[in-house]
């Protein structure tokens, strides 16, 4: 089977979004909005006090020439605006998604099942429970479990995949999301979301990050941020008795360039949207997070809990084989299957038509005129069949059909237990086929592993994470996919407590865990989980469940959710440690500016040989505020992720991050105030 492709990746710097986020970085400055982002509240702070302080100088007629103060005023708002428009790029590629999203709602109307008549009503009028019927060419009106029918189902308003799906009633493919469109047959919904609580209300809601809350790393490192700005607060507060007494007073501006320079603005300007680019990845890869906490705990992921049907394997259990007992032609036990089968709209019993046309070219018949009595399948008899001219065919469970043929006068041949046994032990299920009295064979039902799964887990394993696959399977048929499919682990006959019991005791060791499930007996599972990913084929309970939804529905989408997640740790550890280590070759910039004509010994520190204190501090101030815009991109599409281990990542942090960060700002600051000499800008 192959997966939809990603969603094809928004340019970086795609015009429209850009326009938008120059008005959301200037929307931004509200102080109210800014005390959410503690440094750079101080900065917006600073900056209005050296604007008023300038305005009031200004109106005065006092004071000399204000050309260098209004400069750093100017760069200081731009350093806020620049902190703002980062965090405005990160959210506007969420928001233009969301905009494609919101095209997919119409004013669709829907037929409404009431009291065994169709009524057409707008599809904004339904409600939970209501059941509506939708044909070949109709709009799915809202978000539901399907009662009955089967139909392929086009996805694309969701998905961005053409590719079409078969929703059908029971099991767990029978969810359908508002807005996706029926392409052939039909199907009876049961409506099970109100207006505004749709899947799609929630994908805009999710994909547009403005309810977005902070993880817990990333509320420690603002406190880290904060911590460290009211430590600089206090140095330069302290600097200015100590310019008196040098007799070098300070001015506000230079005290302030001073502040703005030494804390953290790189990080703090670039925090939020670090976290906002890290669920846009994973949109760009059909996965909707719920939350960024989510996002970050799929870094840290130790082991992968899959459950077997449906994430594994395709879901359905498949006729592969047909096995004629001695003395039957596999031809007649072919026959007889499909004249059982003819009735049983499942996906076994379908897949049992399809083989014998397939092997033997026998052609579908229409029984309807020929009196044929169709026994369906129940969990008292587990055998479903057809009675007709005479005939008792029945297939299902060996030990039912084997208890059918004895009472009807007849046995079973001793070969049938070898035959049983061996389809046991490669991870398949027995059907037994039987014509009253007479065993004809077995059918050999597989389960179908998903392609290029095996060679998925096998680069989870490279990447440190255990996987376990957990089924209700028996133990011979679960080893068998186990081995298949290349996982690490399985636990068999798993109930839906199993499950729970397993993350509950893997996250007592300290481990954090994720589960990929599709199921409603997989809910309870995928909410205990710390990263819990739910197929979007599957029921809305899983669904709910979760905090992860992969819109492609494929289990090894794992492998992109931790790597992203990996990779926003990694960003925001290498720009903290990029924002810290440029903060040093601005004291070489700053430091001796200031204090210079007090203490000309100070000069041995002008190692930039910057032409002035004042051309140097103006240089150190404009550098801190383009070296944000200069990050945008590497906060938005984050540091490439290898799988190294934390001592490397620390080491090539140090290594690029850390001494880049040194050796940078010399580059950029020396850079610039040559620039702001020739243009005798002070």
């Amino acid at each position: 089977m192959a997966y939809p492709s990603e969603r094809k990746p928004t340019p970086l710097w795609e015009p429209n979004i850009v326009r938008r986020a120059v008005i959301d970085a200037f929307a931004k400055l509200d102080p109210r909005v800014q005390a959410r982002n503690p440094v750079m509240f101080v900065v917006e702070v600073t900056a209005a006090a050296v604007t008023g302080i300038l305005a009031q100088n200004f109106l005065s007629a006092r004071a000399a020439p204000l050309g260098f103060e209004l400069q750093i005023a100017l760069w200081l708002w731009f350093t806020v605006v620049f902190a703002n428009f980062a965090e405005a790029m990160a959210e506007g590629r969420g928001k233009a998604q969301a905009d494609n999203l919101r095209k997919t709602r119409t004013e669709t109307q829907a037929t409404l099942l009431r009291d065994g008549h169709e009524i057409s009503v707008p599809a904004t009028s339904l409600r939970r429970n209501d059941v509506v019927i939708v044909r070949a060419g109709d709009i799915i009106p809202g978000d539901g479990e399907v009662v009955e029918g089967v139909a392929a189902v086009n996805e694309a308003a969701v998905t961005g995949e053409s590719a079409p799906v078969i929703r059908e009633s029971g099991g767990d493919r029978s969810a359908v999301t508002g807005g996706t469109i029926v392409i052939s047959d039909w199907i009876k919904v049961k409506i099970t979301a109100n207006p505004g609580e749709t899947f799609l209300d929630r994908m805009i809601s999710l994909v547009e990050g403005a309810q977005r809350q902070k993880t817990p790393n990333e509320i420690a490192l603002s406190i880290l941020l904060a911590g460290l700005t009211i430590i600089f607060m206090l140095v330069c507060v302290s600097l200015y008795p100590f310019g008196l007494y040098a007799h070098t007073p300070l001015s506000l501006p230079v005290e302030v360039s001073l502040l703005v320079c030494l804390i953290p603005t790189t990080i703090g300007g670039l925090l939020s949207a670090i976290g906002i680019a890290g669920m846009d990845r994973l949109v760009q890869h059909n996965v909707l997070a719920m939350s960024g906490r989510a996002v970050e705990a799929a870094g840290d992921v130790d082991t992968l809990l899959l459950d077997k049907t449906g994430t594994i394997t395709l879901g359905n259990r498949m006729a592969t084989e047909f096995i004629a007992l001695p003395g039957i032609a596999p031809q007649e036990l072919a026959d007889a299957a499909q004249l059982a089968s003819l009735a049983d709209e499942t996906p076994e019993g379908r897949s049992i038509v399809v083989l014998s046309k397939n092997q033997y070219n026998l052609r579908g018949r229409e029984l309807a005129q020929k009196d044929a009595e169709f026994i369906p399948f129940s969990a008292q008899t587990r055998m479903s069949g057809v009675n007709i001219n005479g005939r008792r065919i029945r297939k299902g469970a060996t030990d039912m059909v084997t208890r059918f043929v004895v009472e009807a006068g007849g046995t079973v041949p001793p070969e049938l237990t070898a035959i049983v046994e061996r389809i046991a032990r490669t991870g398949g299920t027995p059907l037994m086929v039987a014509d009253g009295g007479r065993a004809l064979g077995v059918i050999h039902l597989k389960d179908v592993i998903k392609e290029g799964i095996k060679e998925r887990f096998a680069r989870l394993r490279a990447m440190g994470l255990k996987t376990v696959m957990i089924t209700g399977d028996n133990p011979l048929t679960a080893a068998a996919i186990a081995s298949e499919s290349g996982v690490d682990d399985f636990r068999a006959e798993a109930t839906p407590e199993t499950k729970l019991r397993l993350i509950r005791e893997e996250q007592a060791e300290g481990k954090l865990v994720a589960m990929i499930g599709d199921g409603t007996n997989d809910a309870p599972a995928l909410a205990q989980a710390d990263v819990g990913i739910a197929m979007n084929a599957g029921t809305q309970a899983a669904r709910e469940a979760g905090n992860m939804i992969d819109l492609d529905s494929n289990p090894t989408k794992i492998m992109e959710v931790v790597e992203i997640g990996k990779q926003l740790l990694i960003t925001r550890g290498a720009l903290t440690t990029f924002s810290i280590a440029n903060d040093v070759a601005k004291y070489f910039a700053i430091i001796p500016a200031m204090f210079v004509l007090g203490y000309p010994e100070l000069q041995a520190l002008n190692i930039m040989h910057l032409a002035t204190p004042q051309s140097a501090i103006l240089s150190a101030v404009i550098f801190n505020a383009l070296i944000i815009v200069a990050l945008i991109p590497l906060a938005l599409r984050g540091v490439a992720y290898r799988p190294l281990g934390a001592a490397a990542i620390l080491t090539r942090n140090l290594l690029i991050y850390g001494l880049g960060g040194v050796i940078v700002p010399f580059i950029g600051i020396k850079l610039i105030d040559l620039a702001v000499t020739a243009l005798h800008l002070v």
